[in-house]
């Protein structure tokens, strides 16, 4: 059970101390948005290359573009361990994926609430995670969309079908209120934003994250 604190939700003028701060959790999840694929602008190559030089653990790159066949793969060769890419962007994610994975990051697919997953089965063996959004992509702070619970399930009964170590992460909402119905669905790694960086301790958050996680594991 794996916790990616979002640095959305992060002071941006001071990411190096931020990252200090989820020092304790699995990754540290960054937010790319390009103002095309969402309606929202964050930020790109130059800062994620400066982030992976000082960040104390992993940097999981959630890519909310346009484009990913072309982007995603410098992420990887940036130094982020973990990519994702949106199905919906993406033109060949067959070979996005082998791209990641020869670039030394472990690939991911993420979906968004409307997009089904079923048609993208059969990429599982290319996949090290797959992320199903539990908001609609494009702003921090958004209410959980239990309604995606169902979707989660699929994903993960998928997986065990498959075999395979892929993981299952969720992105939106999550918080101590709402960790326990993702994990009981199947989810084993959780994004969480406002959760974490709206604590006064960001670090005994993400413990008690962790914690209710491991006590729902599905």
């Amino acid at each position: 059970m794996q916790i990616s604190p979002s640095i959305l939700s992060a002071d941006f003028a001071n990411l190096e101390s931020e990252l200090r701060r989820i020092a304790n959790a699995d990754w540290a999840h960054v937010d790319v948005m390009d103002a095309h694929f969402v309606p929202n602008l964050t930020l790109g190559l130059p800062v994620v290359e400066a982030l992976v030089r000082v960040s104390p653990i992993p940097i999981d790159a959630h890519l909310m573009i346009e484009d990913p066949d072309h982007w995603a793969p410098q992420y990887a060769e940036a130094g982020c361990q973990s990519v994702t890419f949106h199905i919906e962007a993406a033109r060949d994610p067959r070979s996005l994926a082998r791209a990641l994975r020869t670039a030394g990051a472990r690939a991911s697919m993420a979906i968004k609430p409307g997009t089904a997953f079923a048609p993208y089965e059969e990429l599982l063996p290319e996949l090290d995670m797959v992320l199903v959004m539990t908001v609609e992509p494009g702003f921090g702070g958004q209410s959980f969309m239990a309604d995606q619970m169902p979707k989660v399930r699929e994903v993960r009964e998928a997986v065990q079908r498959h075999g395979g170590e892929v993981w299952v992460q969720v992105d939106g909402g999550v918080s101590a209120d709402t960790i326990e119905q993702c994990a009981d669905a199947g989810a084993d790694v959780f994004v969480a934003g406002s959760a974490v960086y709206g604590a006064e301790d960001a670090a005994a958050a993400v413990e008690a994250l962790r914690a209710r996680a491991i006590a729902h594991r599905h």
